[in-house]
């Protein structure tokens, strides 16, 4: 997980400047209007061997005081500036450090003022940037932002790179210590996040799982702005349950709440053991849901997918056998030509076990979760290498390496390099002439072998050096 650090302060004291110059391509829209940033834009970088990431938030003019869909300075009305204002909001209570950037050219404003009384109440780490400092004279009048009580200004010009070093170095030693970030990985721990589009059902899994109304449960997508982490045990093992707001595809991405939530819907798959991928059995299989699918995979991560409203699917099943209204869809499935329908619409995961249930009425709730479970422990599961050499030889054997170039394959040798995911190394001449179908039948035999459901996992190919090859020869 990468720390974040909001960049907040008024309109036009250079915010979107500093963010692009610090993430290194033009990604925020720079103008020299007041209010151009509305929502936030996210950016990753690094200094210093630590990598963390950006947001940048729109202005903050907390002492408007436009009335809500009037229109004010600069066209804008009182309900986007309380749009501006939550997105701003959101950023600093998610963030672990804020940079608050103020105008060394004007000096103090009343609205800085306004600022800083808000984040002198934050609990957590506050920069002040003084901006726009490209000479001598604003350099030395930028000690009078010691007054807003937030600590000593750093003083830079995001334009010209003055002193953007210096606020990177404080950035860094504000961030949480490594150890701090690391430490949930190192607990024994399932993690298993509720991942789908919005309106899904993932709020209502989690409560049905839970047995408490933990997050808020509307029909309105997108309800569920963050994920909500909830911890609890099942069958003598740990678990942390995230709930997240529903993923969509980037081009589908709207303004304001829901880019936050795909973010945070992102940052929770990628800190997972598992993913339940939540689908609407009313609905069919739509294009964003390969979107989610395709994420879990190349995350390497495990994946149940879950059918939910299945008891809502049959009902409307039963009402069109009896002629009592037409889906505007086609005909409701059955459970076997849904899965079958899934199978190929899915088929880059196809070591996913696909469950029907009703987080409503908890259908197989228990068993979404007792297969995590299984999948989670799956993924610790270590393959000795003598048997894994084995399996190598026996597959070679049944199915000839490939030849590309008129140079066949070889393999030397195997290992398992790492669990969670499973990761297996093949040493072999060429890795040029690895054909991706016989690398597609290399990992279907490793899950016969070693039933490796329900989760992605990794192969590489290696050249074999000389150092290698004594080592082996040592064994």
């Amino acid at each position: 997980m990468k720390p974040l650090v909001a960049i907040v302060g008024r309109p036009n004291v250079g915010k979107s400047t500093f963010f692009n110059r610090m993430i290194g391509e033009r990604l925020a829209i720079v103008e020299d209007m007041p209010g151009t940033t509305r929502d936030r834009l996210y950016g990753d970088t690094d200094w210093n061997g630590r990598d963390f990431t950006l947001i940048d938030t729109g202005g903050l003019e907390l002492g408007t005081g436009i009335p809500v869909g009037q229109v004010g300075l600069h066209g804008q009305s009182g309900d986007l500036m309380d749009h501006v204002m939550s997105q701003a909001q959101l950023a600093m209570e998610e963030a672990d450090v804020i940079v608050f950037m103020v105008d060394a050219r004007s000096g103090i404003t009343a609205a800085d003022e306004d600022v800083a009384q808000q984040l002198r109440q934050a609990k957590k780490p506050v920069i002040v940037a003084a901006n726009k400092a490209d000479n001598k004279d604003r350099r030395m009048d930028a000690v009078e932002f010691y007054s807003l009580g937030l600590g000593e200004p750093i003083v830079i010009s995001s334009i010209q790179g003055i002193g953007t070093g210096d606020l990177l170095d404080r950035i860094v030693e504000e961030l949480p210590p490594l150890e701090e970030m690391e430490e949930e990985e190192e607990e024994d721990v399932i993690r298993i996040s509720i991942v789908g589009r919005p309106n899904v059902g993932k709020s209502s899994l989690l409560n049905a799982i839970t047995g408490s109304k933990r997050s808020i449960v509307s029909d309105v997508p997108g309800t569920t702005r963050d994920a909500i982490d909830t911890a609890l045990e099942f069958e003598g093992h740990k678990i942390r349950l995230v709930d997240t707001a529903g993923i969509r595809r980037r081009g589908r991405i709207g303004v304001g709440v829901e880019k936050y939530s795909v973010l945070r819907s992102e940052r929770a798959l990628e800190r997972s053991d598992v993913a339940i991928l939540m689908l609407d059995a009313t609905e069919g299989l739509a294009a964003q849901d390969t979107h989610i699918a395709g994420a879990i995979h190349e995350n390497a991560k495990g994946v149940i997918v879950v059918v939910n409203k299945w008891d809502l699917a049959q009902e409307q099943r039963k009402a069109e056998r009896e002629g009592v209204f037409a889906h505007p869809n086609d005909e409701i499935q059955s459970a076997e030509e849904y899965r079958d329908i899934l199978a190929e619409g899915l088929k880059f995961i196809p070591y996913a076990p696909i469950l029907f249930a009703s987080a409503k009425t908890g259908y197989h709730v228990k068993s979404i979760l007792e297969a995590a479970v299984k999948i989670a422990e799956m993924r610790y599961l270590r393959v000795p290498t003598a048997r894994l050499n084995e399996l190598v030889q026996e597959a070679t054997r049944r199915h000839n390496p490939t030849v590309l170039k008129h140079k066949p394959l070889k393999i030397y040798y195997a290992t398992q390099a790492r669990v969670n995911p499973p990761t297996f190394v093949f040493f072999v001449n060429d890795t040029e002439a690895v054909h991706f179908s016989y690398e597609r039948y290399l990992e279907n035999r490793l899950r016969e072998a070693f039933s490796f459901r329900g989760t992605a996992i990794r192969i590489q190919f290696r050249p074999r050096s000389n150092k290698d090859r004594d080592e082996r020869r040592e064994k």
